[in-house]
């Protein structure tokens, strides 16, 4: 399994930190597009929940969404 695999000295390259205001999926998706980004993290306006977006190899977009 993946977690057996698990390699313990695996350290993050680089840490970065933002800050967000809820919005909704069609203003992350904007607002990754203007970044240049492939992925964008953000609070839903909806559900308040931290959400991620990001662009599919088809061209598409995928969302992200926490259970609840």
């Amino acid at each position: 399994t993946v977690a057996d695999e698990w390699v313990e000295d695996v350290v993050p390259v680089r840490e970065k930190t933002f800050s967000t205001k809820p919005m909704t999926t069609e203003e992350a998706i904007m607002q990754m597009n203007l970044l240049s980004h492939s992925f964008f993290a953000y609070v839903s306006s909806d559900t308040k929940a931290v959400n991620v977006v990001y662009r599919r190899n088809d061209g598409g977009y995928g969302l992200l969404v926490p259970e609840r």
